[in-house]
């Protein structure tokens, strides 16, 4: 028998395991890297977070990316040759991190790894009636695995499109798995450059569960920020935001697109949700004069909107709302959420004993112990946008 398929069955076989959790977000600031500690699968599974960081990326690697992310013409060539640079990148990242933490890879199970979306396209964002859902994430599992020595489990979405899916969002599967709660009806937010979040039944009754993308989280104040204030990566405490005015002719028109209609569960991305997004908007409401603050104060609350408009229509409420991603820490944000849903109790994934920084990390770590040790049933079969697979293409390092 290979060696590599033994030790997987010998990992799938331990009381416990060490998982080294990836994520690259859309907002390319860094490489989110969760150690999780996870014993147990399905609804018994427990992960306890050992370790956590975050490492930048420098402009280098942003502007790699960038030269391809969301476009839909690029370089061919650049694409291939980022697809294992990106793996390279994280690999030398996770060892330094290891030698910080002063644990050896052999020590290590296996690596979780997200990879960097560069192109999300779901149906209901192209035109042809040729091709379903797609999307692309780059960063190789094959060498992330020969350069750590450690298996790797990647390309999660590709299997939730195979099956039926679009691909997004997956958090649905590990928020099920580690916050369903008896009797108490939750919601998970995740405000990242796009926004989703998991409604999780107190009945436990899966066939309830739901979850959709919502539209932008933080991807077009951030694109704003970075092209007309000094490249700074995002509005930090909202400040710029605070100086601006709501444009109630901006945000009907930043509202005004099909997508708010499509019936849910949906994805989206930077795709849709970008610059020339709010161009169109600025010159349909007439008002391209208005100030980057103002704009800013708009697209805040253009998220918040979409956001609480979208819980609003498919949860039952008075409910419990959880916060994770970096949209948690845009205080006019958070506080138009707890304006347009009053009722509604708000804390951070902190309070579920999961770091809301980590908590996307987290949940990849969670789907890689599910593809060894679960029995590909997570969520059972007739929902809608969620199919009953385990994720995860498997790497060996030899």
């Amino acid at each position: 028998m290979n060696p590599d398929v033994q030790r997987l069955f010998h990992i799938a076989a331990k009381k416990e395991r060490l998982v080294i959790g990836l994520m690259s977000g859309t907002s390319l600031d860094g490489l989110d890297i969760a150690l999780c500690r996870i014993s147990g699968h399905g609804l018994q599974t427990h992960v306890e977070l050992l370790q956590f960081t975050t490492v930048a990326y420098d402009a280098v690697f942003r502007n790699n990316i960038k030269s391809i992310f969301s476009k839909k013409e690029i370089d061919f060539e650049q694409l291939c040759v980022l697809h294992p640079w990106i793996a390279l990148q994280h690999a030398r990242m996770i060892n330094d991190c290891l030698q910080q933490w002063k644990i050896s890879n052999a020590a290590i199970d296996l690596i979780a790894s997200h990879g960097q979306t560069v192109f999300h396209a779901p149906k209901n964002l192209h035109p042809s009636d040729n091709f379903g859902n797609a999307t692309l994430q780059i960063g190789d599992g094959d060498h992330l695995a020969v350069n750590t020595g450690i298996i790797t489990i990647s390309d999660f979405r590709q299997k939730h499109i195979a099956a039926g899916g679009e691909g997004a969002p997956l958090a649905v599967y590990g928020d099920y798995l580690m916050f369903s709660k008896k009797n108490e009806d939750r919601v998970l937010l995740n405000i990242g450059g796009i926004a989703n979040f998991t409604y999780l039944p107190g009945s436990m009754d899966n066939a309830a569960i739901f979850s959709t993308d919502t539209g932008p989280g933080n991807t077009m104040m951030d694109a704003v920020m970075q092209q007309h204030f000094n490249n700074k990566p995002f509005d930090a405490g909202a400040a710029v935001a605070k100086q601006g005015t709501i444009n109630q002719q901006l945000l009907a028109a930043l509202k005004d697109h099909d997508f708010f209609q499509l019936p849910f569960p949906k994805t989206t991305g930077p795709e849709l949700f970008n610059t020339d997004y709010l161009l169109q908007a600025l010159h349909q409401s007439s008002t391209t004069n208005i100030s980057w603050p103002d704009t800013m104060a708009t697209l805040n609350r253009f998220t918040a909107e979409t956001i609480a408009d979208a819980i609003i229509k498919t949860t039952p409420h008075p409910t419990h709302i959880f916060t994770s991603g970096g949209g948690m820490h845009n205080p006019l944000l958070i506080q138009h959420l707890h304006d347009l849903l009053p009722g509604y109790s708000f804390n951070t994934t902190s309070s579920l004993h999961i770091n809301p920084d980590a908590k996307e990390a987290v949940l990849f770590a969670v789907l890689a112990n599910e593809c060894i040790c679960g029995e590909g049933n997570v969520i059972q079969h007739g929902i809608k946008g969620m199919p009953n697979v385990a994720m995860g293409k498997i790497s060996f390092p030899h």
